[in-house]
């Protein structure tokens, strides 16, 4: 069995505030063993009003973020998901919300750009426009990893169950799900649907969380989540605080669940 961590931050608009903390945290995951390391969304610039997203903008593959989760995944030899960077995209005002996962030797093998942008209403005084300063993905991303398939989603993603067929029918066995949910959506929905997607496909879901008030103001959810593939929860960060949960990836329960119930196999076209 793999041992995995998802890591809880609370992020600011300072990048390298965000990277310190974020190294102390994936140095005591490692220390207890774990060996998969999964980073909330935006964890290393929750931009202040949307604004320096921007402005903090890499280039793929070269850049400060990229090259600081790179030698830290080669120091500890630990297998990283980059929560999300915002990377050059082909509009100057826009960047792509990436999802990058590192091997344990320093090395970019997957990237995944999100696909879905959150543009929403909650209320007069909370509203969020995405699409206007990020530019979406495309396509659905699974990556071989040592612990089994890997897929890739972002947050918004989770209310896409589409999305998270793809990724099983292109044999994801775990998906990590780097997140900044809202306070309201995430007191509503954020565990039903963590819980539906691993359900719907039997694999394991890790939700790794921004959690508290951050600088800009916003107000995010927290409660990282790991979702066995029968749906259970094995662990949840019930503090809004920084912090980490761990979990362990045994992937005979997910051939197991798949066996029991072969709901892949038995879909039907709709007309």
């Amino acid at each position: 069995m793999t041992k995995v961590a998802a890591i809880q931050m609370c992020s600011s608009h300072i990048v390298d505030d965000n990277l310190a903390n974020a190294a102390k945290l994936i140095a005591e995951a490692v220390e207890n063993h774990a060996e998969l390391i999964i980073l909330p969304e935006m964890f290393a610039v929750m931009a202040f009003g949307q604004v320096n997203k921007v402005s903090e903008q890499e280039l793929f593959g070269q850049g400060k973020i990229q090259q600081y989760l790179a030698n830290l995944a080669k120091k500890h030899n630990i297998w990283l998901v980059g929560g999300t960077i915002p990377i050059t995209s082909t509009d100057p005002n826009r960047v792509r919300a990436s999802c990058m996962v590192w091997d344990n030797q320093g090395r970019c093998v997957a990237r995944y750009d999100k696909i879905h942008l959150f543009d929403v209403v909650l209320s007069e005084k909370e509203i969020y426009q995405e699409s206007s300063n990020t530019e979406p993905g495309e396509t659905a991303v699974v990556v071989d990893t040592p612990f089994g398939k890997l897929g890739l989603a972002v947050c918004y993603d989770i209310r896409f169950p589409e999305l998270f067929r793809k990724l099983y029918e292109l044999g994801a066995e775990i998906v990590a799900v780097p997140t900044a949910f809202t306070v309201p959506t995430g007191l509503a929905h954020w565990e039903v649907l963590l819980r539906s997607r691993a359900i719907e496909n039997f694999y394991y879901v890790i939700g790794a969380c921004q959690g508290g008030t951050h600088s800009s103001g916003r107000k995010t959810y927290g409660h990282s989540l790991i979702i066995e593939p029968w749906g259970t929860i094995q662990t949840e960060q019930l503090q809004l605080e920084p912090g980490i949960i761990y979990g362990e990836i045994d992937l005979k329960k997910v051939a197991s669940a798949r066996r029991a119930i072969p709901s892949g196999e038995h879909r039907r076209e709709i007309q």
